[in-house]
């Protein structure tokens, strides 16, 4: 059994129907959160270009982590080689860099139309936990569950992002 087979979100549901790998929106998820959190810590204490320097970084060390992790895991629980392991976490894990880009776009946008950054910052993190709802939402439907269900899980979704807001209003 490969880590794919094992992984499965729901039976239902077909690899070929997520192009973008966002199945079960772990990587976006994840992505979203360290981003905004990064925005909630450096703003005000760091120049603009720092704040998205500060935010890819982060970002990139984070999914390397995971990535290390989830290629050791993999390999060890399905007793795959770590070569087949790195291609099959690399072809899952990229979300998290690529939604780590939004927030990080918001903030840059919000600043090129004249916020200062403190502002800029609170729009990303506001349209970060926006996303995080949404991203949780459809995760919830994706795999399976009713109305009621993805409801609930895009209000924990929220609750990621309002964490990030409590972060954010602490520091500032």
């Amino acid at each position: 059994m490969t880590t794919d087979e094992s992984r499965s979100a729901a039976p239902h549901v077909e690899r070929e129907r997520d192009p973008l790998g966002m199945i079960n929106g772990e990587g976006v998820i994840t992505g979203t959160v360290v981003s905004a959190a990064v925005i909630a810590a450096a703003a005000g204490h760091l120049e603009e270009t720092r704040i998205v320097l500060a935010i890819l970084g982060t970002a990139f060390i984070y999914w390397l982590a995971h990535l290390h992790a989830r290629t050791l895991g993999d390999s060890v629980k399905h007793h795959t080689h770590p070569m087949d392991a790195l291609k099959e976490a690399l072809a899952e894990t990229w979300p998290i860099l690529a939604a780590a880009l939004l927030p990080a776009v918001i903030l840059l946008v919000a600043q090129l139309v004249g916020a200062e950054i403190r502002r800029a910052a609170w729009i990303a993190v506001i349209a970060s936990t926006v996303l995080l709802a949404i991203y949780s939402f459809f995760a919830g439907r994706r795999g399976g569950l009713g109305l009621g269900g993805s409801l609930v899980s895009g209000a924990i979704g929220a609750m990621l992002g309002i964490l990030v807001i409590g972060l954010k209003a602490s520091l500032h």
